[in-house]
């Protein structure tokens, strides 16, 4: 496979600016260094700018419903864990309507990467306040400014168990897909937070205000070690793995599935529950 291989031939739409151009970039190129199979990985997209990475990606895949693409990723890894699924959400479809879902599979350890495309804002909805803009931020649902500091993912998913936690930046596309294939390589939950502008409608987080603060750190040796450095955010923002640990996946440890997918076995109705009266 290659770079060509894993678009469509739609182009993207993005508005121009738009740090999901270089995000596709890093996650094709990703793909390809890894030498993945189109037809054994699956992209899960919930609603926003980030879901329409679907249609310019030749690769299996699924937008549901906003704020749940992580449940529906779950249950494809559930239905064939031998399939490398990757989900790809926004700051407000994750940490927003899908803020328990996000919380839980970290928890759980699911055998998932988690790209979350975050800018600061719900984009597609002309820009509206999400749960990762800072304190004090602007927009027409917060015409006076937001009054509740932002939301850190990654200090998040570091307290639930997360067993691989990172942060990117569209803006170092080379650094972006290394991370991407660790965390796709990785044998459990990959949280990766993606940094990434807004150019028609957060004008804070802009692609010179990344450059001039995005610093890359190494892997971090303890969680506390870890949840310092994604806690620093102003006049330096740390990017890189800030932490990984080997871990039982979830899927590994499901009974049922020791003997395979679920998908590769032929159904069989429990006669006995079927008959059997409960009350």
């Amino acid at each position: 496979m290659k770079l060509k291989d894993w678009q469509t031939d739609y182009p993207p739409n993005w508005c121009p600016g738009c740090g999901n151009f270089g995000l596709w970039q890093a996650f094709k190129q990703a793909l390809v260094e890894l030498d993945k199979d189109p037809g054994g990985t699956v992209l899960v997209a919930g609603i926003g700018c980030h879901g329409h990475i679907n249609n310019f990606t030749r690769i299996s895949s699924f937008e549901g419903l906003h704020g749940r693409p992580i449940p529906v990723a779950v249950g494809i890894k559930l239905a064939n864990h031998k399939l490398d699924v990757i989900v790809s959400t926004g700051d407000g479809d994750c940490l927003g309507e899908g803020g328990n879902h996000f919380l839980h599979v970290c928890r759980r350890n699911h055998d998932l990467t988690v790209m979350i495309h975050n800018n600061a804002s719900y984009s597609l909805t002309t820009g509206q306040t999400s749960p990762a803009s800072p304190q004090g931020y602007i927009s027409k649902s917060t015409p006076e400014g937001k009054l509740e500091p932002a939301l850190n993912p990654l200090a998040v998913a570091l307290g639930a168990g997360a067993t691989f936690v990172a942060r990117g930046f569209t803006g170092n596309i080379p650094q972006l897909t290394e991370i991407l294939k660790a965390s796709i390589s990785h044998q459990g939950v990959a949280i990766v937070d993606i940094l990434q502008p807004c150019a028609v409608f957060n004008k804070e987080f802009t692609l010179d205000y990344f450059k001039s603060r995005v610093k890359s750190t190494e892997v971090a040796k303890t969680r506390t070690e870890a949840f310092e450095k994604v806690s620093v955010w102003g006049n330096e923002i740390f990017t890189g793995i800030f932490y990984q640990e080997a871990g039982a996946a979830y899927e590994n440890q499901v009974p049922g599935l020791k003997n395979g997918p679920l998908v590769s076995r032929k159904p069989r109705l429990n006669k006995e529950l079927l008959t059997r009266e409960f009350f």
